[in-house]
């Protein structure tokens, strides 16, 4: 299957996610595990990263949302407002552990040439599409190797890299059989698409 293939499918899983709550949402989350140990631990450090986040989503939406009081008392949530929180961060949680796997399971070599492939149309519209793919290289780069700081203006004092990278991307040709999944992935998307429209 082409890299192109498994990204827009994989693309596609995203926008499935937006549409997931209750029990759905819970089922997704408890199947995590199945992934393997290696993209648990990258979702483990994309967690981390984005505990603010997660924390700040859930307290906007559990207290700021109109409804029934959770419990009696002073600074109570709203009912509401826990169960639309929960299902906001199990979202977020399930598109981390989404990225978490691509990048485990897709060498970054797979996914340049995956995004190349995707992006190659839009170059009649003006846009450069090897631009876009070195920025989206130097990003992966950059997130693999920069040290952490506690104080974001050590960043500022790291010394600029004086060597030079070359990459080369192996592209070929998308086959009947990439475009047929493509088509039945669009396909089974579009129901849920209209089902949460309606």
């Amino acid at each position: 299957m082409h890299p192109s293939t498994c990204l827009v499918v994989w693309l596609l899983v995203l926008v499935a996610i937006q549409g997931l709550d209750g029990y759905l949402l819970m089922a997704a989350l408890l199947i995590l595990p199945l992934f393997g140990g290696r993209a648990l631990r990258h979702c483990g450090q994309l967690i981390r990263g984005a505990r603010w986040l997660l924390l700040s989503v859930f307290v906007i939406l559990a207290w700021g949302s109109a409804g029934d009081p959770a419990w009696t008392g002073a600074m109570a949530p709203s009912h509401e407002g826990l169960v639309d929180a929960s299902t906001h961060v199990g979202r977020l949680l399930l598109v981390l552990m989404a990225v978490a796997v691509l990048r485990a399971r897709m060498p970054v070599a797979d996914l340049l040439t995956a995004t190349h492939r995707l992006l190659e149309p839009l170059r009649r519209c003006g846009l450069d599409a090897d631009r876009g793919l070195v920025r989206l290289l130097l990003v992966l780069h950059y997130l693999e190797t920069m040290p952490r700081p506690r104080d974001w203006r050590q960043l500022l004092e790291l010394p600029a890299s004086g060597h030079c990278e070359a990459f080369e991307l192996a592209d070929r040709r998308l086959s009947s059989r990439d475009y047929w999944i493509m088509i039945v992935a669009v396909a089974g998307i579009l129901p849920l698409v209209c089902y949460w429209q309606a």
